[in-house]
C-alpha cells in the first residue's frame, strides 16, 4: 500500500458541500493502488451511530485514483474517517495519519470533520447554467447593423484585420442577427467589451459609464436583452476593471497634475509624475495605454462597484465575465460578489483565469471561469493529435478534482476565442478534427461555448487573425460543419443527461469514451480521433440498447460487444431503457 500518494483535505475540492443537505468527500490513492476505500462518517456528537459506506473510483489520471461518496447529512455535524484495503493490508486513515485500528473512544480527536454546512458557505451558482450553451461574439466583428454609427475609415468587411481595423460591427448588428442564433440553438450570449474605448476590442475602457458609440446606444442594449431574453438567451457582458485606458479622465488628470491629482493613488506609478515615453506605471502586461488600477484604493472600489451596480440592476444583464481577473485582489472580488448577487442572486460571475483557480471558486468570489486548462487539453488531443485517448481522459480526471462539482458544473468550457489561435488553424483545416472536439465539447460537463464563426469554419491566426468579420456569405460557409453544430446544440439542449449527468472515462488507448449518466437516462461518447478505422471493446459498458443520436441507427450492446468507428467520428449512444 503506497500510503505516500494518499491525500485528503477538508473543506477543500476533497470535502466540499454540494447543497445544504449533501456533502461530497473524496480521496486521492496511487493509481491501481486499493482494492477497496470505505468511509465511516457520522454526527460528531453521535459517533456510536456512524455509519459505514464504500467509497466508488471516480476517477483515475496518469498518477492516482480519486475515490467519492456522497452523504445525505440531515445533521450538518459530520466527522469521518478512511478504511484503505489492498489483499490482506487494511489501514485507517485519519486526521493525524495512519492506525491499524480506528480508536471510537478517542474519536473526536482523530476523524476528520465538517464543523457545520452553513447555508452561507455553500457555493451556490445560478440554476441555469445547466442547461445554457453559450456564443462568444466579439462585437466590432459580428455584424454592422447601423452604418451610421460607424467609425471612419472602415476596414472593408471581407480584409484580414490588423491591430487597428475597425469594420463596425455593432449592438443593433446582433439584434439584426438575433434569428440566426436562435436558428442556431444557443441560449447564452457573452460579449466583449461594449464600453467606451478608443481601441476596436475596447479592453482599453476611457469610460465606464457609456456604451462605445460606436457600438449603440443604452437604448440599442435593453433593446438586445429584451430581444435575447424573449428567445431564452441569456446576456454576460465583460468587465475590464484590472486596468483601464490611458485616456481614462482619472489617469489623464494624473499625468497633467503628477502627485498633486487626487486620482494619484488610483494607479501605480513610480516617481513624481508619469512618463509615457518610458512608462513608470504599472500596466496590463507591458501595453503603455492600458494603466493597471489599485482595486484596493476604496475610491477605486467604490467607483467600480458603482459601474457594475448600474449596468447590473438597470439592464438586467445575466452576468459578467471578468478580464484578467486573477490579477486583481481577493478582496476585491469578495466585495462585487456580495454585490451583483444581493441584485440578481441568479447573476453568473465567470472569470478569466487561465491555470488553476481554485482561490477563486470557494464560492465566495466567482461561479466559473474559462476552462482554458480544457482547451489547451483538447487542443493537445484534437487539433496536434500528440496525447491518446486514454492520456486525454486522465488529463480530464486532473481538471474535474481541482473544483467542487458545481464549479465544474457551471465552467465555460471552450475550443478558441478571442485570445487565442482559432481550432481550425491550429488542427491545420482538420474539419474532421473540430467536428469530433465540438461533439466532445457539447458532450461534457459544464456550459460549452462556441466563439463566433467557429461553427461555420472560419479560421484565423492569433490576434488579430482570429478576430476576423463573420462570414455572412452563406457560399462560403462550409454547411455540414454548420448543420454539424445545430445538430450538437439540439442534443444537448434536448438531453438533460447533458446537462445534470455525472461523468465517466472508460477510453482505451486510441477511442475516446466518456459516459453522461443521471437517474433516468445514460449516454455514452465514443470518438475515434485518429485516421484509421478503431475497434472498441465494450465489456466495461452497461449493456443496453442504444441508440445512436446522430445517425438514429440502434446498437445492442453486451460484455462481448465490439463496435467499430471509422477514422476521426463520433458516436453519441442512449440508452433505450435502463
Amino acid at each position: 500500500m503506497n500510503i505516500k500518494a494518499v491525500s485528503h483535505i477538508p473543506k477543500s475540492n476533497y470535502a466540499f458541500a454540494y447543497n445544504s443537505s449533501e456533502l461530497h468527500i473524496r480521496l486521492r490513492t496511487a493509481k491501481d493502488d486499493m482494492d477497496e476505500v470505505r468511509l465511516f462518517y457520522g454526527m460528531k456528537y453521535e459517533w456510536d451511530k456512524k455509519r459505514l459506506a464504500t467509497m466508488e473510483k471516480i476517477l483515475s489520471d496518469g498518477l492516482y485514483d480519486y475515490y467519492e461518496y456522497k452523504v445525505k447529512c440531515p445533521d450538518s455535524r459530520i466527522g469521518y474517517y478512511f478504511e484503505l484495503q489492498k489483499g490482506k493490508e487494511v489501514l485507517c486513515y485519519t486526521e493525524t495519519g495512519f492506525v491499524e485500528e480506528f480508536d471510537d473512544k478517542m474519536a473526536y480527536c482523530y476523524f476528520f470533520q465538517y464543523p457545520y454546512v452553513n447555508a452561507n458557505d455553500v457555493h451556490r451558482v445560478p440554476d441555469w447554467i445547466h442547461s445554457t450553451t453559450f456564443y462568444q461574439i466579439f462585437v466590432e466583428r459580428f455584424f454592422n447593423g447601423d452604418v451610421k454609427n460607424s467609425p471612419s475609415p472602415l476596414t472593408p468587411w471581407e480584409e484580414e484585420p490588423t491591430p487597428t481595423s475597425f469594420y463596425g460591427g455593432d449592438l443593433k448588428g446582433i439584434i439584426t442577427k438575433m434569428d440566426y442564433l436562435v436558428e442556431l440553438g444557443i441560449s447564452g450570449i457573452y460579449l466583449t467589451p461594449i464600453f467606451e474605448s478608443v481601441s476596436n476590442h475596447k479592453y482599453d475602457i476611457k469610460d465606464y459609464k457609456r456604451i462605445d458609440p460606436f457600438f449603440g446606444t443604452e437604448d440599442d442594449l435593453r433593446t438586445l436583452i429584451e430581444r435575447a431574453h424573449s428567445h431564452g438567451i441569456k446576456i454576460v457582458l465583460d468587465a475590464v476593471f484590472n486596468h483601464c485606458s490611458s485616456e481614462f479622465p482619472p489617469f489623464m488628470d494624473v499625468i497633467k497634475k503628477g502627485k498633486q491629482s487626487k486620482y494619484w493613488n488610483w494607479f501605480f506609478v513610480e516617481g513624481d509624475k508619469v512618463n509615457l515615453a518610458k512608462p513608470n506605471y504599472k500596466m496590463f502586461a507591458f501595453v503603455p495605454y492600458m494603466p493597471k488600477l489599485n482595486t484596493a484604493n476604496e475610491e477605486v472600489r467604490d467607483y467600480l462597484y458603482e459601474v457594475i451596480t448600474y449596468w447590473t440592476s438597470e439592464f438586467a444583464i445575466d452576468g459578467w465575465r471578468l478580464d484578467v481577473s486573477d490579477e486583481i485582489d481577493h478582496e476585491f472580488w469578495r466585495g462585487m460578489r456580495k454585490l451583483v448577487k444581493e441584485i440578481n442572486p441568479e447573476a453568473i460571475l465567470i472569470g478569466e483565469n487561465w491555470h488553476d483557480a481554485y482561490p477563486w471558486l470557494k464560492g465566495d468570489q466567482f461561479d466559473s471561469v474559462m476552462n482554458y486548462p480544457l482547451t489547451k487539453l483538447s487542443l493537445d488531443y484534437f487539433a496536434r493529435k500528440i496525447i491518446t485517448a486514454k492520456e486525454f481522459s486522465e488529463g480530464l480526471a486532473t481538471l474535474l478534482m481541482r473544483y467542487s462539482d458545481q464549479v465544474n458544473e457551471a465552467m465555460l468550457n471552450l475550443l478558441d476565442s478571442h485570445d487565442t489561435e482559432r481550432f481550425l488553424t491550429t488542427c491545420k483545416e482538420n474539419k474532421k478534427s473540430l467536428m469530433n472536439a465540438a461533439a466532445f465539447l457539447y458532450g461534457y460537463l459544464g456550459m460549452p461555448c462556441t466563439y463566433y464563426g467557429t461553427e461555420i469554419g472560419m479560421d484565423g491566426v492569433y490576434d488579430p487573425g482570429c478576430r476576423k468579420g463573420f462570414e455572412w456569405n452563406q457560399k462560403h460557409w462550409d454547411v455540414t460543419l454548420y448543420q454539424f453544430y445545430k445538430k450538437l446544440i439540439h442534443i444537448r439542449n434536448e438531453e438533460k443527461v447533458l446537462q445534470d449527468g455525472g461523468i465517466r472515462f472508460y477510453s482505451s488507448e486510441q477511442v475516446f469514451v466518456m459516459m453522461r449518466e443521471n437517474s433516468e437516462d445514460r449516454i455514452y461518447i465514443l470518438i475515434n480521433n485518429t485516421e484509421e478505422e478503431q475497434v472498441f471493446d465494450c465489456e466495461k459498458l452497461k449493456p443496453g440498447t442504444y441508440l445512436e443520436l446522430f445517425h438514429g441507427e440502434k446498437i445492442s450492446v453486451s460484455r462481448n460487444t465490439k463496435i467499430s468507428l471509422t477514422g476521426e467520428s463520433t458516436l453519441y449512444l442512449k440508452v433505450t431503457h435502463k
